[in-house]
């Protein structure tokens, strides 16, 4: 296989990818979208049960909370570990993380693809051709930023409660 055999066949490849990476970014949107609406939820749920939470916490007490995933994590496992706990956070947070780095990953494969095309139709002088590629390519990087910037303000507050979550529970541990 020659050097020209495989520029082909990359290109090829590459424009095949195109469909299931713009299938992915519509997919990541809509998750974005709902995940937006579970932290508005979540928001709501850990402000109407905040004055039982912070008794708990100053009473040394455990019970079942709307709104507090790792503190009922701790009341469900009462002999989990730290790590334990740890990991079960960061498990809560994985998905929003993972497509709040992805998100703008696929949008960079998704403008990337259609470059090829738009500068061989440079090269033909198919102003057309160049302006719908830049088009896909352009509205695929943008989409990728929105998921980002949908998904990342909520994985960055969870990731705040739940580390005040494991500190109270340090705090519950330590005077048991």
């Amino acid at each position: 296989m020659n050097i020209q055999q495989i520029e082909t066949l990359m290109a090829n490849v590459s424009e095949i990818l195109m469909a299931p990476v713009l299938i992915i970014i519509l997919l990541l949107f809509v998750y974005a979208l709902f995940a937006i609406g579970r932290f508005v939820s979540q928001y709501l749920v850990r402000k109407q049960n905040r004055m039982s939470y912070q008794r708990q916490v100053d009473t040394k007490t455990s019970n079942q909370l709307n709104g507090y995933p790792v503190h009922n994590y701790f009341v469900n496992n009462p002999t989990a570990s730290e790590d334990e706990l740890e990991v079960y956070a960061l498990k809560k947070l994985e998905t929003l993380r993972v497509v709040t780095r992805v998100a703008p990953m696929l949008g960079l494969i998704a403008t990337m693809i259609p470059m090829g095309p738009a500068l061989k139709a440079l090269a033909d002088g198919n102003i057309q051709g160049i302006s719908e590629n830049l088009i896909i390519a352009f509205a695929a990087v943008i989409w990728g930023l929105v998921i980002s910037t949908l998904t990342f303000w909520p994985a960055s507050v969870k990731k705040r409660w739940y580390a005040m979550e494991l500190i109270n529970i340090r705090k519950f541990k330590g005077d048991a």
